[in-house]
């Protein structure tokens, strides 16, 4: 069964691949630059100590080979038990935290574990601990530095804060740690900026129900300045031409429940995933498991493709593992044997790759198939507001119908009920508890009552300050599939940012706006700039986007095909966390519960489980 629609897709673009010009190689060098270069004085192999945050950390940006190659011998896990090693010296990578101190400090109680400590925080400690350190174990400590980098670089163009319990923490009603955490995501987006060595003028999106975006960019402004009174030539450091926008989740509920149909927005939606890692079955029977990362070249040329062009890609990929098959099976003169055995790992690697995204893409075909492409029409025509071509939905409850009566698991038809009410902006109390019953989920209502605590209304309301739906491009003239018609709103909001056409009265500045978004150096999002090289642009220019509640893969996908069709700037976008349309559907429910009570959603229905 295909996927009905255009030829050409707006998906098809040269995507930024790899880490060449991308956030990782930026923080990789950073730490190169400090940590790195402060080892290489001494020309002793070393230790490396971490915690769990560093080690997500420097996995995110390199490899066993490049630490070993740098000096390195051993990496350990700062919690863990280890064997002293009174000869060696350690370097100690550790967040700022009492445990990481205290961690720390015992091991040069006693039976001193090292030689001597370089310690690097990834952040700015707090006095109390640093004088905790210094009081303990200040003769073993031959270095101590604050290198800025709280965030993950998971991506060329993509971070994250690595805090999945914000969202709670900020929308929860019983909430006691809003500020905190507000204040903490502050610090990591201004380590962010430090590492890019960036000083934007910062704005937010102006919303009347809540006021979290403001909050966070004061604070983050305020930070950053305090950051830049002074630079390492005792001068003020002046605004840099970058952006910085900060965004609450409720700019755009749609797009995180939606079924998205390009590949790793459709990855992670319908297959189980931990860690970036995919499980998938060979023909033994035996499971085998793949990281989906920028190391595979092949996910990160297919990550932003919609499902029909990558399923057009797979016989061509059979049809070249046949044929690597064949070559290697063949007779090989002497000669040749030795080039061949210098590739074979890269050729390995290769195959390997196209038999991993053979099945991946035969797995998310047979989702599409049984259930997803049922549920694709009713979805695009409410998240639109018209069908495929171009009528206005005049009743949106008849789009929504067909979707119930079918049966569809639990989940899928909360998601269909969601999007109905977004659509209508909020219903009657007494739809709403029509649609409850239908849904068969009165005992877990939450899952639809606590988008109220986002700001997103479910309720109908004809109140002068109701939810206000931000106006939309006007994208009619852009080849799509049918079954993806929606375009996630962050992608108007780049471009018009691009373009300098936000409104300042709905995005006003925090402070002072760059020279670069005067208007002056604004560029279409949809001409190509004549000129400099795009790499030139790039480090003259970028819009970084900060969305409070957790990003989305499609939302991800619009930084990369933005930065691609400008070529003026480059654009960055990050969250808290990452979000899933299940994962979200969770959190949402979760808001209105204890620490006891949180629940996890299950293909045939919601179903309550203790917290671990």
């Amino acid at each position: 069964m295909r996927i009905d629609g255009s030829a050409h897709s707006p998906h098809q673009v040269k995507m930024a691949t790899g880490t060449e010009h991308g956030l990782k190689k930026i923080v990789w060098q950073r730490i190169k630059d400090t940590i790195i270069a402060d080892c290489r004085k001494s020309e002793v192999w070393k230790i490396l100590i971490l915690d769990h945050f560093t080690t997500r950390l420097l996995s995110s940006c390199c490899k066993m080979s490049d630490l070993m190659s740098e000096g390195i011998t051993i990496v350990e896990d700062l919690y863990k038990s280890r064997e002293p090693v009174p000869e060696m010296k350690a370097v100690y990578f550790m967040t700022p935290t009492v445990k990481c101190v205290d961690a720390f400090i015992n091991d040069f109680k006693g039976k001193t574990k090292y030689k001597a400590a370089y310690v690097y925080f990834t952040d700015y400690c707090p006095d109390e601990l640093f004088d905790k350190m210094k009081k303990n174990c200040a003769k073993y400590i031959k270095v101590c530095k604050e290198i800025n980098i709280s965030f993950l670089p998971q991506e060329a163009q993509v971070f994250t804060c690595d805090n999945t319990e914000a969202f709670k923490n900020i929308y929860s009603p019983h909430s006691q740690d809003r500020d905190q955490t507000l204040e903490q995501l502050a610090d990591q987006i201004v380590t962010l900026c430090a590492t890019l060595d960036e000083y934007p003028g910062v704005r937010y999106k102006k919303d009347s129900a809540l006021d979290y975006a403001k909050k966070l960019a004061e604070v983050v402004d305020n930070k950053l300045a305090r950051h830049y009174e002074l630079d390492d030539n005792c001068k003020k450091k002046e605004k840099t031409q970058a952006q910085l926008l900060i965004v609450d989740r409720a700019l755009d509920p749609v797009s995180p429940i939606l079924h998205e149909l390009t590949y790793q927005a459709m990855a992670y939606d319908l297959i189980p995933m931990k860690d970036n890692t995919y499980e998938y079955k060979v023909k033994d029977g035996s499971k085998k498991e793949a990281l989906l990362n920028e190391d595979d070249e092949l996910w990160v040329k297919l990550r932003h493709m919609h499902i029909a062009e990558v399923s057009e890609k797979i016989p061509k990929l059979v049809k070249e593992i046949s044929s690597s098959k064949q070559q290697a099976d063949g007779k090989i003169t002497i000669g040749a044997l030795s080039q061949l055995m210098k590739k074979m790992p890269a050729f390995r690697k290769q195959v390997a790759q196209k038999y991993v995204h053979l099945n991946l893409a035969e797995d998310l075909m047979g989702h599409f198939q049984k259930n997803v492409e049922r549920l694709c029409k009713a979805e695009q025509d409410l998240a639109v507001g018209a069908d495929a071509e171009g009528q206005k939905v005049k009743d949106p409850m008849r789009t929504l119908l067909p979707v119930l009566l079918h049966p569809h698991d639990t989940p899928d038809k909360i998601r269909a009920v969601l999007l109905y009410i977004f659509s209508v902006n909020g219903t009657t109390e007494e739809n709403l508890n029509k649609l409850i019953q239908h849904v068969k989920i009165e005992g877990e209502s939450e899952y639809i009552l606590n988008w109220k605590h986002l700001g997103v209304p479910i309720i109908s309301s004809s109140s002068l300050f109701s939810f206000r739906k931000p106006s939309r491009r006007d994208r009619s003239d852009e080849e799509t599939f049918k079954v993806s018609r929606w375009t996630p709103v962050i992608k108007d909001v780049m471009e018009d940012a691009i373009e300098n056409k936000l409104d300042i009265k709905d995005w006003p500045y925090q402070s002072e706006c760059p020279s670069a978004w005067n208007g002056s150096r604004a560029v279409s999002a949809r001409q190509k700039h004549k000129g400099s090289s795009p790499d030139d642009l790039r480090s003259s220019s970028r819009l970084i986007i900060f969305v409070l509640g957790g990003v989305s893969y499609s939302e991800m996908r619009c930084a990369y095909e933005v930065t691609q069709a400008t070529k003026s700037c480059e654009v960055i976008i990050g969250s808290s966390h990452f979000l899933t349309p299940r994962g979200l559907l969770d959190d949402i429910y979760n808001l209105s519960k204890g620490p006891m009570e949180t629940f996890t959603i299950e293909e045939d229905r919601p179903r309550a489980v203790p917290s671990p």
